[in-house]
């Protein structure tokens, strides 16, 4: 008889603990990290992304960590296929495996699963990209409201990837995103205990402003000059570079471009809460509760 295998995914906000946690689970447990957290996959993107250490990299194995070029194309659904494909490997062997990141949507294609979604030709994303520089997320908001109210209504509304899918999806099909969107929870060969880390609020801000300050005295503006002619990818639209491409076109001085920073990393933080506080099946614990984390997860698997 096959013994059940483990998935143990550990979420949460940026700044909140999880590669510390996660670094003592996977030696705990004698086993390996597959990171769901999209912004860690490219190479190129190595400061801003708060990536483990070269050092933590070492200690244990991790998949997905500048596994990719910002200059490839990647979405979900590749990842999806390609992280099963990792998972089935690693069970033959593992009994547990660990996985996290703070990518919500990334985090749920493995363990929800993805709708069925049409192919969208390359154009469209860089055509809705264009707009997006030209126009900002105002017009994003305006266009999927008008276009798609109900994806509109359920999506968060200040992440422009996800109101760019949205509208590239109705723009290149001609159908509502939502339509698409069936929420039919996949069926996967092993169980998933889903662990939720959190902090006071006041602490996790003071621990991402921090950790800004950081990324900035170790070259963030410099990895961002050396990304500034790439902008235009969909790698870097993301929190942490916009602010200081916007800087460097000129739109804003410097301080004003480190504000921007550390707010919309604040908010990209309880945005990522909202997501994932949706979902019953998380347990939540703050990080520092690792000796309980380990008895939870030992409760469940033995």
């Amino acid at each position: 008889m096959k013994q059940t295998s483990f998935l143990i995914l550990v979420i949460g906000p940026t700044g909140v603990g999880k590669t510390d946690l996660c670094l003592n689970l996977a030696k705990k447990f004698d086993t390996e990290i597959l990171s769901c957290d999209s912004r860690q996959f490219y190479r190129e993107m190595e400061i801003g992304t708060a990536k483990p250490s070269a050092e933590i990299l070492k200690q244990v194995p991790h998949h997905f960590i500048n596994s990719l070029s910002i200059k490839e194309d990647y979405d979900v659904r590749k990842y999806e296929k390609e992280a099963l494909n990792v998972l089935n490997q690693l069970f033959v062997q593992k009994k547990i495996v660990i996985m996290t990141g703070g990518s919500g949507l990334f985090a749920d294609a493995i363990s929800h699963g993805l709708d069925e979604m049409p192919e969208i030709p390359k154009k469209f994303r860089e055509e809705v990209i264009r707009d997006f520089d030209q126009r900002g997320l105002k017009f994003l908001q305006e266009e999927l409201a008008r276009i798609d109210p109900d994806y509109f209504a359920q999506v968060d509304q200040k992440n422009p990837q996800r109101l760019m899918r949205g509208i590239e999806v109705v723009r290149a099909t001609g159908k509502p995103f939502s339509s698409f969107r069936k929420k039919v929870k996949a069926t996967r060969p092993f169980q998933i205990i889903k662990i939720g880390l959190f902090r006071d609020r006041e602490e996790l801000y003071e621990r991402i402003d921090q950790r800004m300050d950081e990324m900035l005295q170790q070259g963030l503006l410099e990895e961002a000059q050396r990304l500034f002619s790439l902008r235009h990818l969909n790698a870097l639209q993301t929190v942490g570079y916009q602010e200081i491409f916007g800087f460097l076109e000129g739109k804003y001085p410097w301080d004003e471009a480190v504000r921007l920073l550390k707010r919309n990393s604040r908010r990209y933080a309880k945005r990522q809460l909202t997501w994932f506080r949706k979902d019953p099946e998380v347990h939540w614990f703050v990080p520092s509760e690792q000796a309980k984390i380990e008895e939870f997860i030992s409760s469940q698997i033995f």
